[in-house]
């Protein structure tokens, strides 16, 4: 699917970033506090961030599937 989108690799870089900023704007309105341990303040923010690049990775890769196959309809 990616292959009519991948003329422009920029344009997947960029959908990569924004949603990943996306996802962790959107994460940091959970209260996470109450799931960690004292003195694990790292381990979880280094979770929170991966969390953000694997969610914000597959809507993105969602967003760039959709536009191919919607492309792909208009032709």
């Amino acid at each position: 699917m990616y292959n009519i989108v991948m003329e422009q690799p920029l344009t997947v870089i960029l959908s990569h970033l924004i949603f990943i900023i996306i996802t962790f704007w959107a994460l940091q309105s959970i209260n996470y506090e109450k799931f960690l341990r004292k003195n694990h303040v790292i381990q979880a923010r280094l979770l929170f961030a991966i969390l953000a690049i694997v969610i914000g990775y597959f809507l993105s890769s969602f967003f760039i599937d959709f536009l191919a196959v919607f492309r792909q309809l208009l032709h």
